[in-house]
């Protein structure tokens, strides 16, 4: 399988039962999770995830999740270096246009300098960015 990047929003449509996405990536992540699965991700990206559930009180499921991205060998968990982040930050700053957060702009450096064209994400801004997300929106 080609490496598909794994976004925040995913993650936690997946943790989080009453996420407005809950389903539909249940739905895709039970079809995909039948073959291996190449993921790509980024400190960010498990600093978000790890974030959100625990300032809603859910540490327990912060630290299962933050335990899985950490030790999955399906996860390629790309730590954000200085490089990494500047590249970031320049996309950033040319993208004034835009309402990307820093983490989407070096998610999609990572994914430029890698050959990745795919995301599990719900952030129509992967999409604005020219790559293609799944599962699909249909709103």
């Amino acid at each position: 399988m080609p490496p598909v990047f794994l976004d925040t929003g995913y993650i936690l449509a997946l943790e989080i039962s009453n996420d407005q996405h809950h389903r539909a990536a249940s739905v895709h992540w039970q079809r995909v999770s039948q073959e291996p699965l190449n993921l790509v991700t980024t400190s960010l990206v498990l600093n978000e995830a790890v974030t959100f559930l625990n300032s809603r009180g859910y540490h327990s499921k912060a630290v299962s999740v933050g335990n899985a991205l950490l030790e999955s060998p399906s996860v390629d968990l790309t730590h954000v270096d200085e490089a990494l982040l500047l590249d970031g930050w320049k996309y950033f700053e040319r993208h004034h246009d835009k309402r990307y957060s820093l983490t989407d702009c070096v998610s999609f450096i990572l994914m430029n300098i890698s050959g990745i064209q795919v995301a599990y994400a719900f952030d129509r801004n992967f999409v604005q960015a020219g790559f293609t997300i799944e599962p699909q929106r249909s709103d």
